[in-house]
């Protein structure tokens, strides 16, 4: 931590100070939080005024990046008579909540990227599921465990409850059997700095005082160790970005609106079937209903810019090669072997080996089921989930691939990054869009990536910005088919604490009704591990992060060292928002100085407490809103919780 916040955080605390938190005032909003009256969502930017719904003139619209942010945005969109076009780099709609077929022990199952918990001040989101009718999709998962590695820690269970801060707070210490151990001394200044920071949230000064400091800086001095390692730990990594490089003020804003703030108490919902079955799909169905059109497998290859503004854009259709150039960062993570010539760029499971004698570039993603493949002893590159080998140059040594691994040209240098293309690309022609509004909603190397693509002059803060933005530390899922079931007392979402790789733990069979069919077919399970912000340089391939995994099931569910692993499946990816110290001013906003473009997704400075789906969902909605109110319409209700905690001060 800097001297400077040290100096900001102590002029912040006087003796006047701490009586007001104390004294009569706080007690007073304390009786304001009733346990019998919970207080209301806040309503953002309502329209006063009487303003038509629907256009009545014809307006275009292309989304770019079909996750939540910008299904919500063409979906609303698509209600109100804009002409939409949805186009989507994958195959399947949905970014990081998509869903797709994998073949595991002789059957189709669903894989998604992870577990997701929907919370009930998931108001936007909440709002979007009841309007295209699909509430029974969803189902309380009645409660959810937080279990630790260290036997000094008792589990915490956490069950509904409609009580708010404060009294969230008192409930949580009566029923928690850790309470002793939170280390908390009041007449310590830093341990009330802790709690008038979360429980006196105000947004912009929140992030002026908060969010130059990193949270492992911030706890490093004498902060309450159980109140860490029981809550600030584990909860701050399931926003998807490690401690080291997290800003402060973002956790404290996480913070406030999954607790302090937070009117709806601690219960959330999972998904009946896979997400994309139970949401994505609804909601696309939704948007061609209202004659939008969606377009999977689409690359954008160009943007076109004429007069500072977006004039149109090239995209083509490929499902398999394409001859749009993309660029890759170096990987300094995976081992080189001496007797090799090859070099690694990018990151997770899109890795490259660049041989720079040939100028040329092969793809390191198995041509089977998508693993990534490791250069061995042995010369060959080996595939760690299912055996197959290749060639040092991608040739098939050894099945069950049947394809080579894709080769690629390096078709530009700029400094240490390269520009690949494929070689042998298909020949589709690119297909050119014209519409009179842009939303681009993919995730952060999408964005950048299209920025490298605009041909002509636009606002250069603007790419500043996105050139700015950060990408969080890799997260991993592997998910494991048993040939039976064990004893397990916990919840079947379980967060987890203390391991080396794992997060938590879900047992989809007894979750979602594909995998609970199957299990009482078979008498096996399937269960889920998630690792929500690993360390590349410590779990650098899918050969380490498997065999992590795997030894930590078992040691989380000793029963299962004597079952037999019938499947597994890996995903890790390198996509989520970053959100690190000294990010938050330079963030771009929805509304840009481009005038015809606008941005969505979780990497967007919102203008009110949200996070993870609901900053997804409540950005492209924001973004919607932005092109409704240019043409005169009635902008959407956006709800959040209370933007201020009640300790301001």
């Amino acid at each position: 931590m800097n001297q400077e916040s040290n100096l900001r955080e102590s002029s912040t605390f006087s003796r006047r100070t701490i009586i007001k938190l104390f004294g009569v005032s706080a007690v007073a909003g304390v009786v304001g939080y009733s346990r019998f009256k919970k207080p209301q969502p806040t309503v953002f930017q309502k329209d006063v005024l009487s303003l038509p719904r629907i256009l009545e003139q014809n307006k275009s619209v292309v989304v770019v990046g079909a996750g939540l942010a910008g299904l919500a945005c063409a979906y609303e969109l698509s209600q109100r008579g804009f002409a939409v076009t949805l186009l989507e780099k994958s195959p399947q709609l949905g970014g990081k909540i998509a869903s797709w077929d994998i073949e595991a022990n002789g059957e189709t199952f669903r894989m998604e990227h992870g577990f997701h918990g929907f919370f009930p001040q998931y108001y936007n989101l909440n709002n979007l599921v009841a309007e295209v009718g699909i509430k029974d999709n969803f189902q309380s998962l009645n409660f959810y465990s937080l279990v630790y590695r260290d036997e000094k820690y008792q589990p915490e269970v956490f069950y509904p409850t409609n009580s708010a801060f404060p009294w969230n707070i008192v409930d949580l210490a009566i029923a928690s059997s850790n309470r002793l151990k939170w280390g908390i001394n009041l007449t310590k200044i830093k341990h009330l700095q802790v709690f008038q920071a979360i429980g006196g949230y105000e947004r912009e000064k929140n992030f002026r005082r908060f969010d130059d400091i990193s949270v492992a800086d911030w706890v490093a001095k004498d902060f309450p160790e159980g109140l860490y390692d029981l809550y600030f730990l584990p909860f701050a990594k399931s926003s998807l970005n490690a401690p080291d490089l997290m800003s402060v003020g973002e956790l404290m804003q996480f913070f406030h609106f999954y607790f302090f703030g937070n009117p709806e108490g601690l219960a959330f919902n999972g998904t009946r079937d896979d997400m994309g079955t139970s949401l994505v799909q609804p909601i696309a169905e939704e948007i061609k209903k209202s004659g939008g059109k969606i377009i999977t497998n689409a690359t954008v290859s160009e943007i076109n810019a004429v007069g500072g503004k977006i004039d149109s854009l090239n995209y083509q259709v490929a499902k398999n090669k394409t001859d749009i150039p993309f660029w890759v960062n170096p990987n300094d993570n995976l081992e080189k072997l001496p007797e090799t010539t090859l070099e690694y760029f990018g990151a997770a499971d899109e890795v490259y080996a660049v041989n720079f004698q040939k100028d040329e570039a092969i793809s390191l993603t198995c041509t089977h089921q998508g693993c990534t493949v490791k250069m061995a002893a042995d010369g060959y590159f080996h595939c760690p989930c299912h055996g197959a080998m290749f060639s040092v140059d991608g040739k098939v040594i050894q099945g069950p691939a049947k394809r080579d691994l894709e080769s690629f040209k390096i078709s530009q240098r700029q400094n240490d990054q390269l520009q690949l293309v494929a070689n042998n690309p298909s020949n589709s022609s690119p297909e050119i869009l014209k519409a009179d509004y842009y939303v681009f909603a993919t995730d952060v190397g999408g964005v950048q990536q299209l920025f490298k693509r605009i041909n002509g002059d636009v606002s250069e803060e603007v790419c500043q910005q996105v050139e700015k933005l950060d990408i969080a530390d890799p997260f991993a899922v592997c998910r494991f088919w048993f040939d039976r079931d064990f004893p397990w007392e916990q919840s079947n979402f379980t967060s987890l604490s203390g391991y080396e790789l794992t997060d938590s733990i879900t047992l989809y069979h007894r979750i979602q009704k594909q995998f609970i069919d199957w299990a009482e077919r078979t008498g096996g399970s399937v269960v889920e591990l998630h690792a929500y912000c690993y360390k590349e340089k410590q779990f650098p391939t899918q050969e380490a992060l498997l065999t992590t995994f795997k030894k930590e099931l078992y040691e989380i569910v000793p029963e299962l060292q004597q079952a037999k692993i019938l499947h597994r499946e890996l995903v890790n990816q390198k996509n989520f928002s970053g959100y690190p110290p000294n990010s938050y001013q330079r963030r771009p906003e929805t509304n840009t100085s481009i005038p015809n473009l606008i941005f969505a997704g979780d990497w967007v400075k919102m203008p009110f407490p949200c996070g993870l789906m609901e900053r997804a969902v409540s950005s492209g909605l924001l973004a919607a809103n932005i092109i409704l109110h240019n043409e005169g319409l009635q902008r959407r209700e956006l709800l959040s919780v209370n933007p201020q905690g009640l300790l301001q001060i």
